[in-house]
C-alpha cells in the first residue's frame, strides 16, 4: 500500500516557471504522460486543452485551466542520479504549458457525514511560486473541479468530456435570476440550448415540487418572445403547461390570439410608432391619451389646461412678492415683470374666445386690469417699463385666484394619466385629438392632421388591426393572467409568443410592449406583496431588438425604445424576480449595456473576428485565453462561465430529442434535389393565404412532405 507522499508523487508532472496573476507557465518533466495518463486511477487524455491541474498549497490547490500547449528548445534536462548528468549540453526539445488559475480545491468539513469533502472556491488566494509541483487531479478532484457540490445546482445541463463526462449542473437561481446570454453562429446549438435549459429546469422542479408536496405542478413562468416561430414545436409533449400565442389569421385548435390593444401601449409607445414629434405633437398626444383613459371629454379637457396654466402664473407672482421690491421696481425687475403680464394678457385673449359665461367675464376683466398696470415708454428702439407696486401685483394675483376657482374640473380628473392600462376606444382617439387641437387654435391642427394620417393607417390595416385593435376585446386582468400566467401556473408554465407573422411595422413596439407590461407586472407584484414573482423572459433574434445604439434623436423611433425597455429590464429587473434570456448570433450587435448586465454565459461556436473580439471584452482579462476556442467548437458543445458557475466550463449540452428541438434546423437542398424528399408547389394556396383570398374554389391542396 503506497504512502499519501508516495500516491503524490506519481501525480506530480511537472514544477511551475512562471508565475502571474493571470498565467502560470509550467515546465513538464521528461516522463510525464504523453498522451493518456493512467496514474489517476483511470484513463485521462492528457495534456489536453481546457484541461485541469493542480498545484498545492497550504489552502489547498490552485486550480489551473490549460490554455496553451508547446514545445520549446531547453538544454537536456540534468537529471540526478543519473550517469549523464552534467555530460551533455545540447538543444532538447522541453514540453510546457499555460495555466489560467480559476479556483482553489478545498477540503472542507462535511456536516452531514461528519467526514470531509472537495469544495471548489472561487478565485485564488495563494498563488504558487517557482518551483512548486504540478499534480494530475484525481477522479475525485475532477469531479469536486466539474460538479461543483452544492445543494442549489439542481438542474443538469450537459457533462465534462474533458472530465470523464462529470456532470455539469447549475443553479436555476443564478442562471436566471441574474441573466443569461446565448451566443453562437447559425447551426451551433443556440436554440437547442434554450429550449433545454427550460425543459430540464421545468423537469427537475417538477420532480422536486412532486416529492414535496406530492404535485408536481410547477410554479414557474417562462416567456418566449419568438420571432421566427421555431418555438412552437418545441414543447409539443407539454401541451397542458404551454399556451401559444400567434396572429389570428393563422390560429389553430387550442391556440390564443396573439394581441396587444394600443390602449395598453403607454405614451412613449404610441410617440414611437406615429413619429410624434417633440414639439406639438407629443404634448395632444399625451393630453389626449389622458383624457380618453380619464374618460373626459374633449370640452372638458381645456379646462384641465386653462386651470394648470392660470395657477403656475399665480404661483410665479406670488413667488416675486415675497422676494421683495427688486423683483418688480428697477431694472431689470420691472421689465422681467412687464414682460411676463404681457404675457399673461395674451394667453387670456387665447382663452377667453373659447369660453362663455362667468369664466369669459373674469378673464377679460383681469386682462383689462393687466393692460392698465403695464406702462411703457419708448424711447428710440427700446422700451422702458415703469415701476409696479406690491398692491398692483396682489391685486393681479386675487384675480387670478378668482379665475382659477371659476373653472370646474372634472370630478374625475386626477384618476388616470397617460400611460395606465385603461382601456379606451382606440378608434376615437383621432377625433380626440383633433378636438384638442381645435382649441389650442394657430397651426395646432396642421402638426395633428399629420399624427392622425399615421394613427389611422394603423386602424384601418388589416394586418395590425387584429393585434393592436381586435374585436373581442379581453380585460387588463384577462390580458396579463393569459400571457404571464394565473395564480400557481395553474394555465401552464410556458407561454410562447409566436411572433412570425407580425407586420414588421409593429414588431419592435409589440416586443416593446409586452416586456414593458411584464417587467411592471413584477414591479407591482413585489409593491403590493412585499415578494419577487420569478419569471423569465426568453428574448431570440435578440441582436434584431436590443441593438447598439445612442438616443442622440428626439423623436424615439421603435427599435430605440425596445432597446430601452430591455436595457431597463437587464439593469433593474433582478430586483423584481424578472430574469432575461437573450439568444443571438451576432453579439457585436447587442447593446453593451444589456450584456454588461448578464452574468451566465454559454458560448456556443462563433467564427466571426468581431463577434469573438466583442464577446472577449464581456469577461476577466485572465479568460481571454479560454474563449480563443470558440471557432472551434463542434455543435452542441459550449463553454459555461460567469454567477451560475464556478469555474469555466466546456459542457456538451445534452441532446434533445429530433421532435422536441426548435424549428431551426438547415434546409436538406441535396435530399430535394435527388428526389430523395418530396416538395411539390400550390402557388395558388400560397397567394390565397398571403392575400386573404378564402373565396377562390381552386385546388387547396397542400403541398406533399
Amino acid at each position: 500500500m503506497s504512502t499519501p507522499i508516495e500516491r503524490l508523487s506519481t501525480l506530480t508532472i511537472g514544477t511551475v516557471e512562471f508565475v502571474s496573476p493571470s498565467e502560470i507557465k509550467v515546465i513538464l518533466e521528461t516522463d510525464a504522460p504523453q498522451a493518456t495518463a493512467l496514474n489517476t486511477g483511470y484513463p485521462n487524455r492528457f495534456p489536453r486543452i481546457n484541461g485541469y491541474l493542480l498545484i498545492p498549497n497550504e489552502s489547498g490547490a490552485v486550480v489551473g485551466l490549460i490554455v496553451w500547449l508547446g514545445v520549446e528548445r531547453s538544454p537536456f534536462p540534468k537529471r540526478t542520479g543519473l550517469k549523464d548528468f552534467g555530460l551533455i549540453d545540447l538543444p532538447f526539445p522541453l514540453r510546457k504549458l499555460a495555466l489560467t488559475p480559476v479556483g482553489t480545491l478545498m477540503s472542507v468539513e462535511d456536516r452531514g457525514s461528519g467526514g470531509t469533502q472537495l469544495k471548489l472556491v472561487r478565485g485564488v488566494s495563494v498563488f504558487p511560486s517557482v518551483g512548486d509541483s504540478v499534480l494530475l487531479p484525481t477522479d475525485e478532484q475532477v469531479r469536486a473541479i466539474i460538479e461543483a457540490h452544492g445543494e442549489n445546482r439542481r438542474v443538469k445541463i450537459g457533462t465534462s468530456p474533458l472530465a470523464s463526462n462529470a456532470k455539469v449542473t447549475v443553479d436555476p437561481n443564478k442562471m436566471f435570476g441574474r441573466h443569461l446570454a446565448v451566443l453562437g453562429n447559425t447551426g451551433s446549438g443556440k436554440s437547442c440550448t434554450v429550449a433545454g435549459l427550460i425543459r430540464w429546469s421545468l423537469d427537475s422542479a417538477e420532480k422536486e415540487k412532486l416529492r414535496i408536496k406530492g404535485d408536481k405542478t410547477a410554479n414557474a413562468r417562462f416567456i418566449i418572445l419568438d420571432p421566427n416561430g421555431e418555438y412552437s414545436v418545441a414543447f409539443k409533449d407539454l401541451k397542458e403547461n404551454v399556451r401559444l400565442f400567434k396572429v389570428s389569421e393563422a390560429l389553430e385548435s387550442g391556440e390564443h390570439p396573439l394581441t396587444t390593444p394600443a390602449w395598453m401601449w403607454d405614451l412613449h409607445e404610441w410617440s414611437a410608432f406615429a413619429s410624434a414629434s417633440p414639439g406639438a405633437q407629443r404634448p395632444i398626444l399625451q393630453q389626449g391619451l389622458r383624457g380618453m383613459r380619464a374618460g373626459v371629454p374633449a370640452t372638458e379637457a381645456i379646462a384641465v389646461k386653462m386651470n394648470r396654466l392660470f395657477r403656475s402664473y399665480k404661483i410665479y407672482f406670488e413667488q416675486m412678492t415675497a422676494t421683495g421690491i427688486s423683483a418688480y421696481q428697477g431694472f431689470p425687475g420691472n421689465k422681467n415683470t412687464g414682460m411676463r403680464l404681457r404675457k399673461l394678457c395674451e394667453d387670456i385673449r387665447s382663452y377667453s374666445e373659447k369660453t362663455e359665461g362667468a369664466i369669459k367675464d373674469r378673464l377679460d376683466e383681469l386682462c383689462d386690469y393687466t393692460e392698465s398696470i403695464v406702462i411703457v415708454t419708448v424711447s428710440g428702439t427700446r422700451e422702458y417699463f415703469n415701476d409696479f407696486s406690491e398692491t398692483q401685483l396682489n391685486t393681479v394675483i386675487e384675480k387670478l385666484n378668482s379665475v382659477v376657482n371659476s373653472i370646474s374640473l372634472p370630478a374625475h380628473i386626477g384618476l388616470a394619466n397617460e400611460d395606465a392600462p385603461i382601456r379606451f376606444s382606440v378608434d376615437d382617439l383621432p377625433e380626440y385629438l383633433e378636438s384638442l387641437a381645435s382649441f389650442e387654435g394657430g397651426q395646432t391642427a396642421q402638426f395633428i392632421s399629420s399624427l392622425n394620417i399615421r394613427i389611422r393607417s394603423m386602424l384601418s390595416d388589416p394586418r395590425l388591426k387584429p393585434i393592436v385593435n381586435p374585436e373581442k376585446q379581453l380585460s387588463f386582468e384577462e390580458w396579463l393572467t393569459n400571457l404571464i400566467g394565473a395564480d400557481g401556473a395553474s394555465n401552464g408554465q410556458i407561454a410562447i409568443l409566436d411572433l412570425s407573422l407580425v407586420p414588421s411595422d409593429v414588431l419592435h413596439i409589440i416586443i416593446s410592449v409586452i416586456a414593458r407590461i411584464v417587467f411592471e407586472s413584477c414591479q407591482r407584484y413585489r409593491k403590493l406583496y412585499q415578494k419577487e414573482l420569478p419569471t423569465v423572459l426568453v428574448l431570440e433574434e435578440a441582436h434584431s431588438f436590443v441593438q447598439r445604439g445612442s438616443a442622440d434623436n428626439e423623436i424615439h423611433s421603435a427599435g430605440q425604445m425596445c432597446r430601452e425597455t430591455f436595457e431597463r429590464i437587464a439593469r433593474e429587473g433582478r430586483k423584481f424576480g424578472l430574469g432575461l434570456v437573450l439568444s443571438s448570433q451576432r453579439p457585436v450587435e447587442l447593446s453593451q449595456t444589456v450584456l454588461a448586465q448578464c452574468n451566465t454565459f454559454l458560448l456556443h461556436r462563433i467564427v466571426n473576428d468581431r463577434d469573438q473580439d466583442y464577446v472577449s471584452r464581456l469577461v476577466p482579462d485572465y479568460l481571454g485565453a479560454l474563449l480563443k476556442e470558440l471557432p472551434s467548437l463542434p455543435t452542441r458543445k459550449a463553454i459555461l462561465f460567469g454567477w451560475a458557475t464556478q469555474i469555466p466550463v466546456l459542457v456538451e449540452i445534452k441532446e434533445l430529442p429530433e421532435e422536441y428541438r426548435p424549428r431551426s434546423s438547415d434546409p436538406e437542398f441535396w435530399e430535394i434535389w435527388t428526389g430523395e424528399k418530396e416538395r411539390s408547389i400550390n402557388w395558388r394556396e400560397i397567394v390565397n393565404d398571403w392575400t386573404g383570398n378564402t373565396a377562390d374554389g381552386e385546388n387547396k391542396d397542400k403541398p406533399k412532405e
